[in-house]
Protein backbone atom coordinates (compact mmCIF):
# COMPACT_ATOMS: atom_id res chain seq x y z
CA UNK A 1 0.00 0.00 0.00
CA UNK A 2 1.25 3.69 -0.60
CA UNK A 3 0.23 6.61 0.86
CA UNK A 4 0.33 8.29 -2.40
CA UNK A 5 -2.44 8.70 -5.49
CA UNK A 6 -1.46 7.26 -9.10
CA UNK A 7 -1.59 10.23 -11.41
CA UNK A 8 -2.24 9.60 -15.14
CA UNK A 9 -2.39 12.73 -17.37
CA UNK A 10 -3.79 13.36 -20.71
CA UNK A 11 -1.31 14.48 -23.29
CA UNK A 12 -4.22 16.98 -23.99
CA UNK A 13 -3.79 18.25 -20.48
CA UNK A 14 -0.33 18.87 -20.84
CA UNK A 15 0.05 23.06 -21.19
CA UNK A 16 3.36 23.63 -23.02
CA UNK A 17 5.57 26.91 -22.98
CA UNK A 18 8.46 28.62 -24.47
CA UNK A 19 11.82 28.30 -22.48
CA UNK A 20 12.97 32.08 -22.11
CA UNK A 21 16.88 31.06 -22.83
CA UNK A 22 15.84 29.97 -26.49
CA UNK A 23 13.77 30.55 -28.72
CA UNK A 24 12.11 27.57 -30.62
CA UNK A 25 12.63 25.43 -27.71
CA UNK A 26 8.66 24.96 -25.64
CA UNK A 27 8.42 22.11 -22.28
CA UNK A 28 5.71 20.57 -21.26
CA UNK A 29 5.86 19.41 -17.33
CA UNK A 30 4.39 15.59 -17.35
CA UNK A 31 4.57 14.62 -14.17
CA UNK A 32 6.65 16.23 -10.83
CA UNK A 33 6.38 17.00 -7.45
CA UNK A 34 3.23 19.09 -7.62
CA UNK A 35 1.36 15.91 -8.39
CA UNK A 36 3.08 13.80 -5.91
CA UNK A 37 6.38 12.65 -7.76
CA UNK A 38 8.94 12.71 -4.76
CA UNK A 39 11.82 12.11 -6.31
CA UNK A 40 11.75 12.96 -10.26
CA UNK A 41 10.02 15.65 -12.36
CA UNK A 42 9.62 14.45 -15.94
CA UNK A 43 9.11 16.95 -18.85
CA UNK A 44 8.85 16.50 -22.71
CA UNK A 45 11.18 19.49 -24.78
CA UNK A 46 9.98 19.88 -28.35
CA UNK A 47 13.23 21.84 -30.67
CA UNK A 48 11.41 23.39 -33.62
CA UNK A 49 13.29 23.27 -37.22
CA UNK A 50 16.46 25.77 -37.16
CA UNK A 51 16.39 26.64 -33.78
CA UNK A 52 19.32 26.52 -31.33
CA UNK A 53 19.74 26.39 -27.75
CA UNK A 54 22.73 28.23 -26.69
CA UNK A 55 25.49 27.03 -24.10
CA UNK A 56 24.21 27.15 -20.58
CA UNK A 57 24.42 25.05 -17.86
CA UNK A 58 21.88 23.64 -14.75
CA UNK A 59 21.83 22.96 -11.29
CA UNK A 60 21.07 19.17 -11.50
CA UNK A 61 21.47 15.90 -13.82
CA UNK A 62 19.34 15.77 -16.66
CA UNK A 63 18.72 12.15 -18.30
CA UNK A 64 16.94 12.13 -21.44
CA UNK A 65 14.83 10.06 -24.80
CA UNK A 66 14.86 11.46 -28.03
CA UNK A 67 11.29 10.89 -29.58
CA UNK A 68 11.44 12.22 -32.58
CA UNK A 69 13.44 13.88 -35.05
CA UNK A 70 17.28 14.46 -35.79
CA UNK A 71 19.40 17.02 -33.84
CA UNK A 72 22.96 17.99 -32.20
CA UNK A 73 23.21 17.99 -28.35
CA UNK A 74 26.45 19.49 -27.64
CA UNK A 75 28.28 18.22 -24.19
CA UNK A 76 31.47 19.63 -22.61
CA UNK A 77 32.83 20.91 -26.21
CA UNK A 78 31.41 17.19 -27.70
CA UNK A 79 29.04 17.32 -30.18
CA UNK A 80 26.55 14.22 -30.91
CA UNK A 81 24.14 14.12 -33.44
CA UNK A 82 21.22 12.40 -32.02
CA UNK A 83 17.67 10.90 -33.31
CA UNK A 84 14.75 9.04 -31.63
CA UNK A 85 15.63 6.39 -29.36
CA UNK A 86 19.01 7.78 -28.53
CA UNK A 87 19.39 7.99 -24.75
CA UNK A 88 21.97 10.77 -22.97
CA UNK A 89 23.07 11.76 -19.61
CA UNK A 90 24.01 15.72 -18.85
CA UNK A 91 25.68 15.55 -15.65
CA UNK A 92 25.10 18.53 -13.32
CA UNK A 93 27.21 21.25 -14.12
CA UNK A 94 28.17 20.24 -17.61
CA UNK A 95 27.84 23.10 -20.45
CA UNK A 96 25.58 21.68 -23.03
CA UNK A 97 23.22 22.89 -26.00
CA UNK A 98 21.30 22.16 -28.58
CA UNK A 99 20.78 22.35 -32.31
CA UNK A 100 18.33 21.29 -34.78
CA UNK A 101 19.95 21.97 -38.30
CA UNK A 102 17.02 19.71 -40.19
CA UNK A 103 13.66 20.85 -41.32
CA UNK A 104 11.87 18.40 -39.13
CA UNK A 105 10.91 19.04 -35.14
CA UNK A 106 12.42 17.50 -32.64
CA UNK A 107 11.53 16.01 -29.16
CA UNK A 108 13.18 14.69 -25.63
CA UNK A 109 12.06 13.73 -22.95
CA UNK A 110 13.87 14.85 -20.12
CA UNK A 111 13.86 13.76 -16.20
CA UNK A 112 15.14 16.06 -13.62
CA UNK A 113 15.63 15.44 -9.53
CA UNK A 114 12.97 17.45 -8.47
CA UNK A 115 14.43 21.35 -7.08
CA UNK A 116 15.87 23.89 -8.28
CA UNK A 117 16.38 23.30 -12.19
CA UNK A 118 17.80 27.27 -12.43
CA UNK A 119 19.71 27.53 -16.03
CA UNK A 120 22.76 29.46 -16.10
CA UNK A 121 23.97 30.48 -19.76
CA UNK A 122 27.69 30.31 -20.91
CA UNK A 123 29.16 33.30 -22.83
Amino acid sequence: MTDREPVVRRESEVEYEGVDAAAGLRKGVLVDETDGAPTFALRRFTLEAGAEVPKHTNEVEHEQYVLDGEYVVGIEGDEHEVSAGDSLLIPAGAVHWYRNEGDEQGAFLCAVPNGNDEIELVE
